[in-house]
């Protein structure tokens, strides 16, 4: 074990007086509430220009940043919208997502806040949730109920909503249909000639909250054909891929879906390893159309998957904040269409 040698605190000077709204005033030679007009983007009093950049050029002087929790108790809520962090890995393409829906509140006035509270679950996550008290939460996957969301609700959360396949009550919800995904590749499949279809089910806890349905969607796209569906168990690992590459023949599959790209480009290269191949002996299709499946060869055939607009949500949000009142909105937001490529 590398040990850190510990060093000896420095003795710091005496921290300065935080600078207030006040001394801005005074520096700007305006009001204290000139001073909250010009930074808080007040639109109902017009400031002069010259005087708006005399206010931010003497905040920038001082050091000043308005007081969140000042500013809260004026407007009787928070601007911070929590998104509690995913508990399993999310990926290129959500976190694509993410960083436009981050972007898109921003620019609306709102403080986005990344909890990531490992460990804590349902009602006791939203409990950790309320204590920071948002004026949204949006929940990525599952495990938040009723009863959690009337604890936010009472905390003082005007917006919750949930992106997931299924809704919650009280919730406002963004529904993932993970089962066209599945379904699309399997209708790809079967369309190829392929009728001995493999579907890997990643080894992942939390996976099977998207991998249950997707699998489903395979299922319903061979209905009523001779096509048979076989599940593989498979970790995110060399080794396990491998040990599942060597029993292939064995298993007499013509085709795989293999959940998402990532999977698909573990196993596939696995099969190549092994002599099996693609897609002469097996067709592999992923899901996500990631960059990387494009540079694989064969080209990975793969689901290329529409999330919702960060813009769309965003606004979203601020509407439900302005008008918490309302009844929850459903909306269906997740694409699902084949990239037909060489692996295939």
């Amino acid at each position: 074990m590398v040990q850190i040698p510990k060093q000896p605190v420095p003795s710091s000077p005496a921290p300065s007086a935080v600078p207030t709204s006040a001394d801005v005033a005074r520096l700007a030679g305006v009001s204290r509430a000139t001073v909250s007009y010009v930074l808080n983007n007040t639109s109902a009093v017009r400031i002069s220009e010259p005087t708006r950049r005399r206010v931010q050029e003497a905040a920038k002087e001082l050091g000043y940043v308005p007081h969140a929790a000042a500013r809260s108790l004026r407007a009787g809520h928070s601007r911070m919208v929590l998104m509690p962090a995913p508990n399993v890995p999310v990926g290129p393409l959500y976190s694509q997502f993410l960083n436009e829906l981050q972007w898109a509140l921003s620019r609306l006035d709102y403080t986005v806040v990344q909890y990531g509270g490992v460990g804590l679950h349902g009602d006791e996550a939203a409990r950790a949730w309320a204590e920071l008290r948002p004026v949204a939460v949006l929940v990525p996957g599952g495990g938040l109920g009723p009863e959690g969301v009337h604890i936010l609700k009472r905390s003082g959360a005007r917006a919750v909503v949930t992106l997931g396949p299924e809704r919650v009550e009280g919730a406002h919800a963004l529904l993932l249909d993970h089962h066209g995904v599945g379904h699309s590749a399997g209708v790809h499949l079967l369309a190829q000639g392929r009728r001995r279809v493999g579907v890997v089910i990643p080894q992942k806890p939390g996976l099977e909250f998207f991998a249950a349905p997707r699998l489903e969607g395979v299922r319903r796209a061979v209905e009523d054909t001779d096509a048979t569906v076989t599940e593989l168990p498979l970790a995110y690992e060399e080794e396990a891929a491998a040990r599942l590459a060597a029993r292939w023949r064995s298993l007499a599959l013509d085709a795989v879906f293999a959940y998402n790209d990532e999977y698909a480009m573990l196993l596939m290269r696995a099969l190549q390893d092994e002599g099996v191949g693609v897609p002469e002996e097996t067709a592999v299709v992923g899901a996500d159309d990631l960059m990387l499946g494009r540079l694989l060869r064969p080209r990975l055939s793969t689901v290329h998957i529409e999330l919702p607009s960060g813009q769309d949500l965003a606004e979203l949000v601020d509407r439900v904040v302005r008008d918490p009142g309302g009844v929850p909105e459903v909306h269906e937001v997740l694409g699902a269409r084949i990239v037909h490529r060489e692996s295939s």
